[in-house]
């Protein structure tokens, strides 16, 4: 819905492409914080677990003999790169959806999901909250497995405790003990006077501020031999992989210096 709704305000395509390509940079705590929590939710710490795992489960289960191809190279690469270019797409008509219904009308802060819902009206009218509803629960059935289920294989693999969404309760009960806390805690978080919103925006900006330090990590697998063998990074991944980890760097960095 999203990628309609800004089809259907009044929008200065001009000034949008413009400020697609050439935006306006703010040295203050509100901005930063903002543009580190987009960064961090783009290249989320999780990511990295959750992608590697579900590959090697996947395989796993299918009871396969791993050959490290350019044929399994080349579908990795596509997957991995449709998901990007769809993810970020709909991030994009999210963001100027907001800007174009909620900024142009005064509301310039969304604490509650019902304000959020507004953003659909131009299309859903008096059906956005319904509609947004039911975008939130589809949202939340994918998010649970990813996000909690990331959560416990970090902690599986940091004490060797038997992981798996492909096991039962009953055989890695400490595994699915984390993804159970996690959800617990989330829904409590309904109850207290943080906003919900709020603490989106605060996870993201904690993936903003870690995710250098994977990608530091990463790139240095990517560059080891022992690890990679014959496919280690190229050139045009190692340069995209410093660019983004020095922007990432220099974006928390700074985002920590107007904080304290």
């Amino acid at each position: 819905m999203y990628l309609f709704v800004p089809f259907f305000g009044q929008v200065n395509w001009y000034s949008t492409f413009k400020a697609t390509f050439v935006p306006t940079i703010e040295w203050n705590k509100n901005y930063l914080e903002i543009l580190v929590g987009i960064l961090g939710t783009t290249i989320s710490p999780y990511l990295f677990f959750w992608q590697a795992t579900m590959e090697a489960e996947d395989i796993k289960k299918k009871n396969q003999v791993i050959v490290v191809d350019k044929r399994m190279i080349g579908t990795m690469q596509k997957d991995i790169d449709l998901g990007m270019f769809f993810s970020n797409l709909v991030m994009y008509f999210i963001i100027l959806t907001c800007g174009t219904v909620l900024h142009s009308n005064g509301m310039f802060q969304i604490d509650t999901v019902e304000q959020a819902a507004t953003a659909l009206k131009p299309i859903a009218g008096k059906f956005a909250s319904l509609l947004f509803s039911i975008g939130i629960i589809g949202t939340g059935f994918l998010a649970i497995p990813v996000l909690s289920g990331s959560l416990s294989y970090m902690f599986a693999e940091t004490f060797n405790w038997k992981e798996g969404l492909d096991k039962k309760i009953f055989e890695a009960k400490p595994f699915y003990s984390v993804i159970i806390i996690s959800l617990v805690i989330g829904l409590l978080i309904n109850f207290v006077v943080l906003s919900p919103v709020k603490a989106l925006l605060y996870s993201a900006v904690l993936y903003g501020l870690t995710a250098p330090v994977i990608i530091a990590i990463v790139i240095h697998i990517g560059n080891n031999k022992i690890v990679m063998g014959k496919f280690t990074n190229g050139i045009i991944s190692n340069v995209l992989g410093v660019i983004t980890f020095l922007v990432m760097t220099a974006s928390a960095v700074a985002l920590l210096y107007f904080q304290f």
